[in-house]
């Protein structure tokens, strides 16, 4: 038996470490949003963010592959400009990533903050903070276990994706081959020896993820997985 080849975890880290870094700068934003209006728009909004915990991933995979595609919606323009198009790339795994994990950020979030006391922002207001002084100052402090159990269920939940960087992705080895692919494609290739080795590494992953956020959950979070 070969050993395993673990170019596909550093891929599945790397991607995984991008994606959580660009769902907590558009999440953040987006749950205190959530957490804060009474609009119209926060219903369909909130379902357009869940909309991933119900939907296939091949499904968004495949219209994501679609749009970004160089006759998509987004790949054509690119294209046009002598972009090369981010269906099968590095990037499309990204966009994918970010996508199929905003509700798994966006939820604990949108928990924390509206768990956050509004007597403490208002004195905050009397002080003379401006809004994005306490945001940053008093709002993300309290919601900290929230953000934490975010980063860690967005990281972990790109790294168990499989549907979406398939579709988006596909399958080359060294540019868009994460954990999951390689070990689909051993399975395929009757290794199962080198299949036991990523899956047992993906289980263990899973429990302490699971158990990181249960232990950031009492901490002070009123979220739960």
């Amino acid at each position: 038996m070969a050993p395993p080849d673990f170019t596909p975890v550093w891929l599945t880290l790397k991607l995984a470490a991008v994606s959580t870094i660009i769902l907590l700068f558009i999440g953040a934003p987006l749950a205190w949003w959530l957490a804060r209006t009474r609009g119209r728009l926060r219903a369909p909004v909130e379902a357009l963010v869940a909309l991933p915990l119900v939907l296939p991933p091949t499904v968004l995979g495949f219209y994501l592959l679609v749009a970004l595609g160089p006759q998509g919606i987004i790949g054509g323009p690119l294209a046009a400009l002598g972009i090369e198009s981010f269906a099968f790339s590095f990037t499309g795994l990204v966009a994918g990533s970010v996508l199929f994990s905003l509700p798994f950020v966006v939820k604990p979030l949108q928990s924390s903050f509206e768990a956050v006391d509004a007597g403490v922002i208002e004195a905050a207001q009397t002080l003379g903070a401006g809004p994005v002084d306490r945001f940053f100052s008093i709002i993300l402090p309290i919601a900290k276990p929230g953000i934490i159990a975010g980063a860690v269920m967005g990281f972990a939940h790109t790294v168990g994706e499989f549907g979406v960087a398939l579709m988006i992705g596909g399958n080359i080895p060294g540019k868009t081959q994460v954990v999951s692919i390689a070990i689909y494609n051993h399975v395929a290739a009757l290794d199962y020896g080198a299949a036991h080795i990523l899956s047992l590494g993906l289980v263990v992953f899973s429990f302490l993820t699971l158990l990181a956020v249960s232990l950031a959950s009492r901490a002070g979070s009123p979220w739960r997985p």
